[in-house]
C-alpha cells in the first residue's frame, strides 16, 4: 500500500506543472510531467510486480 501512495503523492506533485505546461504553455514544466510520467510508468511497473509475487505466494 505504501507504493500506491507514492503514487498518489507523484500524480499531485504533476498536477501543478501539467497545468503550466497545458494552460500556460510553459515548456520546461512540459518536460518536468514527462519525467515524472516516466518515473510513474516504473512505479507502476513495481506495484504491479509486486502485486504479481505476492498472489504467487497464496
Amino acid at each position: 500500500m505504501k507504493k500506491f501512495n507514492e503514487v498518489k503523492a507523484l500524480i499531485a506533485a504533476l498536477e501543478a506543472d501539467a497545468d503550466k505546461f497545458y494552460n500556460k504553455s510553459n515548456s520546461a514544466a512540459g518536460t518536468r510531467v514527462r519525467k515524472g510520467m516516466q518515473d510513474l510508468k516504473n512505479l507502476a511497473q513495481s506495484i504491479r510486480l509486486e502485486i504479481q509475487e505476492t498472489k504467487n505466494k497464496a
